[in-house]
């Protein structure tokens, strides 16, 4: 072409690409996210696979979809099988069930199929179980004397194992009979083979029995409450309300009182584990190791700054220690307790441990005790993915890039050979098949929602099994705003990883109002690069009125080491509290910000940071929203208080310095608080208090609560009507 015809044209053509890009981008951002998009229509709801299970051969897997379980060729998805169809298989009794969760058996022959479930606390639930038997196409419900808890398969998958009522069934699959292993099972007395309230909301485990790998035995924990004091809520909705009553043992109070014991299905003997003398302490994980007789558990002390690793005979419950850990501060479980791993040669273990000052893998002896680091350096191990002993490679993710991203590394058992199998930044994450032959790898950012491809050993694309294309699009469409990651300084010099989120056709002319989201707590982060949530499209509704939102990981979060995370020891509330007034007062430096017009808002510790800086920096904050807060350490339970703050008679101070009560006579600004009165976990205890203490100081504040409502304040449109309540306050407020 010839180029002085091209110029002419190339100017010709310019203005008019110039329009149509400023028409298009016009037209995107003409369409608004409404609050019904977010949390009644779930318009914004990111795509994934539902129950995603490798298959025993590593090359195939099952997922559920439309009420099908339906096994894929990984390799080939035309390649597929439907194994059970809710539609098409029926009861004896001609019942169609409802699927909502299924496991295989280990030669993948039955099918636990889980139904009509109802969920207790956090991480429990009941429900109806059904065993579908793949070679004959019968489907059989596993009890007919009421629903089942922890429904789990025999590792031969000749037998169920199951908890009701605080005691645990097994059911023999061939013959159909049900037989009780436990009976001393009573509603806030004695519980078996499940966890008390604590430790399932503070250890983050639920299920507490577990199979031998020859099928002979369970082990499990019993948790006698009695000496536990009980806590109350009000259940409304009847002519009169019902009192339902559970233990829940707040910081200093008395803890259940916890034995292991093991079950010799061939003998009908009970094997009590000796777990020490000392019964004011915990087991916080318990496994079995490779050999069938060898039980491992983890004990800590009351403070939780001691840990023993335990090896306990299944025939005799002696126990000896492997390893001991100790630590100025204190010790989190899962930093050092998830990624436990016993090795087929019974004489080594993966394990994870702070104690060099940040989270590392380690090849443990158990002979000697002695731990060999396998990585080492300023930076966290996150995830422990999988350990490959044929070719001694471990699969990991960490932190080493930057603590707001998290990328899958491989590794030797000597350290060697480290490589990355992530490509992109962001957030990874990785699930191998049995061989390791197959991995999916999944990814997401703050700019893009979840994708997952499917992967060979060597890294080469198979095939992306979900892009989230829909939602994508609809980014365009709606003209969304992304998260940018900044650097915000402490006058200390201490930098703090911080993002915002700035409203659309940004004007650095203008002044802006700032909504500051904070959680806070220890080892926590809100400053990653990830996707944002049902949250951050909130944040779009909110950027259309004209908010600039903010967002600082204060000192005590996590991914930076433990001198960073356990400086708030002994003291929560306090730095946390004037890193956060510290960053509203930079961010009010900025020459867009309206400095008059900063608010702040959190969820359960992010609502007891929320309350504590609109109290605290009362100069600096014009409003918060406090959702579901703890306004006292006193009132919270003692797994999760003491670990951070210790006893509270023996540290007053820490407790009470920093609670909101202490702080409401400073109280300026707009206040809304927020709680379920049916919050298990942090109860609506804390706002009447923080209520009371307002009125008793004539201090003026808003405050809402959500009858039944748990700490998640959710169900039908109730989550709709708060966030509607949350930004009419802002509008009104800030």
């Amino acid at each position: 072409m010839n180029t002085k015809h091209q110029q002419s044209l190339t100017s010709y053509l310019l203005p008019l690409t110039f329009y149509f890009l400023l028409l298009t981008s016009s037209a995107f951002a003409q369409k608004s996210v409404s609050l019904e998009d977010i949390w009644k229509t779930y318009t914004f709801r990111q795509s994934s696979i539902q129950n995603f299970n490798w298959t025993k051969d590593g090359k195939h897997y099952a997922a559920l979809k439309e009420g099908k379980i339906i096994k894929y060729d990984a390799i080939d998805p035309m390649k597929f099988e439907v194994l059970f169809d809710q539609e098409k298989t029926k009861t004896a009794a001609g019942k169609t069930i409802r699927m909502e969760q299924f496991t295989f058996s280990a030669d993948e022959k039955k099918i636990l199929i889980e139904t009509e479930s109802e969920p207790i606390y956090r991480r429990s639930s009941k429900e109806e179980n059904y065993v579908f038997d793949a070679t004959n196409g019968s489907l059989k419900k596993l009890s007919t004397k009421g629903k089942q808890m922890h429904a789990s398969f025999s590792p031969d998958g000749n037998s169920v194992a199951f908890v009701r009522e605080n005691n645990i069934y097994v059911v023999d699959l061939k013959s159909g009979t049900e037989k009780a292993i436990t009976t001393s099972g009573k509603l806030n007395k004695i519980i078996n083979g499940t966890c008390d309230w604590v430790y399932e909301e503070e250890f983050s485990f639920a299920k507490a029995f577990f199979w031998s790998p020859d099928s002979k035995k369970i082990a499990f924990y019993t948790f006698d409450e009695t000496k536990v004091p009980e806590y109350n809520m009000q259940m409304w909705g009847d002519l009169y309300p019902k009192d339902y009553r559970y233990k829940y043992p707040k910081a200093g109070e008395a803890n259940s009182t916890v034995s292991i014991s093991v079950f010799h299905l061939p003998t009908s003997k009970t094997v009590k584990v000796d777990v020490g003398a000392e019964t004011n302490q915990y087991i916080a994980r318990m496994q079995w190791t490779k050999d069938a007789n060898i039980l491992s558990l983890m004990r800590l002390n009351r403070l939780q700054n001691h840990l023993d690793l335990l090896h306990a005979n299944a025939n005799t419950g002696k126990n000896s220690v492997i390893y001991q850990e100790d630590s100025k501060t204190s010790l989190e479980i899962e930093s050092i307790g998830d990624d436990l791993t016993y090795l087929n040669d019974n004489k080594s273990f993966i394990f994870t441990s702070e104690k060099s000052g940040f989270k590392h893998l380690y090849l443990g002896d158990i002979a000697s005790g002695n731990l060999k680091a396998i990585t080492t350096g300023n930076w966290e191990v996150a995830n422990l993915y999988g350990v490959d002993e044929k070719n001694q490679v471990i699969y990991f993710s960490s932190a080493e890039i930057s603590p707001i991203q998290r990328e899958v590394y491989q590794i030797n058992f000597d350290g060697s050979g480290k490589q990355m199998i992530s490509q992109k930044g962001g957030t990874n994450s990785a699930n191998f098949s049995s061989d390791f032959s197959l991995y999916t790898l999944s990814h997401n950012s703050a700019t893009e929602p979840l994708s997952i491809q499917l992967k060979e050993r060597s890294g080469a694309l198979v095939r992306v099994l979900e892009e989230n294309n829909k939602l994508k699009q609809q980014f365009k469409e709606y003209g969304f705003n992304f998260r940018e990651f900044i650097k915000v300084p402490l006058e200390n010099g201490v930098e703090l990883n911080g993002y915002w989120i700035k409203p659309r056709n940004f004007d650095p002319a203008k002044k802006y109002a700032v909504l500051m989201h904070v959680y806070g707590g220890p080892g926590s982060q809100q400053v990653l690069d990830t996707w944002g949530g049902q949250d951050f499209i909130w944040y779009q509704h909110l950027m259309d009125k004209g908010y600039l939102i903010f967002c600082v990981d204060n000192r005590g979060t996590g991914a930076r080491g433990v001198d960073f995370k356990r400086i708030t020891y002994k003291n929560l509330g306090k730095y946390e509290v004037q890193d956060q007034i510290s960053a509203a007062k930079w961010i009010g430096k900025l020459p867009y910000v309206d400095a008059s017009r900063i608010g702040i808002w959190g969820w359960s510790y992010g609502g007891y940071m929320s309350s504590n800086c609109l109290m605290q920096g009362a100069d600096v904050f014009k409003a918060a929203i406090a959702v579901a807060p703890v306004t006292n350490w006193r009132f919270y339970d003692s797994i999760y208080t003491e670990r951070y703050q210790g006893l509270p008679q023996d540290n007053a101070a820490g407790y009470d310095d920093n609670s909101p009560v202490s702080h409401v006579n400073k109280l300026k600004g707009n206040l809304l608080l927020v709680h379920g009165t049916g919050d298990d976990n942090v109860h609506f205890q804390n706002a009447v208090a923080l209520q009371d203490a307002l009125i008793k100081a004539n201090k003026q504040f808003e405050s809402f609560y959500y009858p039944n409502r748990n700490h998640g304040i959710s169900g039908g449109v109730t989550r709709l009507h708060l966030y509607q309540m949350m930004t009419d306050f802002l509008l009104r407020k800030l």
